[in-house]
């Protein structure tokens, strides 16, 4: 999920920060550049780790700055990143839920969507409750309308802030409550949630 990516990157440092320690304002600058940004091929940048190399560099004319860059020493730094690989089990919160799917957060990240497909099926979309559904009884060729027609009660709910797994196609995967039952019912030793 969490990863380090090793990145080089020019850097401009601000008179005003030629006072302190040289790798504090080299780490406040790469942060504000690059922390809560997607990179393409790399992920969600989080924060820096720590910077591995920096060169000297050269105070630009005109403005002062301490630049750093590529064809002078350049700053090689560790950059902590956000980048789940394909089928990791992710513990995720039900933001919101439409006909089209449902939307999660992970607290740090809210922009993660689920398409009805991958919800688990059959499934239907309640527009009184706003809220997708799935009933593990039904007949695997019952059509959304019909599963409206079920009784709540026999409904497990995909509701606002809930606490799912991502993908929920699959068995053991959905809102932990769904299985909470289930590992009752082994004796306790279903589901490790450490």
């Amino acid at each position: 999920m969490f990863q380090l990516a090793i990145l080089k990157d020019t850097v401009a440092i601000h008179p005003s920060d030629f006072g302190g320690p040289q790798e504090q304002a080299i780490i406040a600058e790469l942060n504000k550049k690059y922390a809560n940004r997607v990179l393409h091929d790399v992920g969600l940048c989080i924060c820096v780790f720590d910077i591995t190399e920096a060169g000297e560099g050269k105070v630009r004319y005109g403005d002062g700055f301490l630049l750093l860059v590529t064809h002078w020493p350049a700053v090689i730094f560790r950059m902590v990143i956000f980048r789940p690989f394909q089928s990791e089990v992710l513990l995720a919160k039900v933001m919101s839920s439409d006909h089209n799917g449902v939307r999660l957060s992970l607290d740090f990240f809210d922009d993660i969507y689920i398409p009805v497909h991958y919800l688990p099926y059959p499934n239907a979309f309640d527009p009184n409750e706003r809220a997708h559904f799935w009933l593990p009884s039904a007949e695997a060729e019952a059509t959304p309308t019909e599963l409206l027609d079920s009784p709540t009660a026999e409904r497990m709910w995909i509701d606002k802030g809930e606490i799912i797994r991502c993908s929920m196609a699959e068995q053991g995967l959905g809102p932990t409550g769904w299985w909470a039952a289930a590992q009752v019912d082994d004796g306790g030793d279903g589901m490790d949630e450490g």
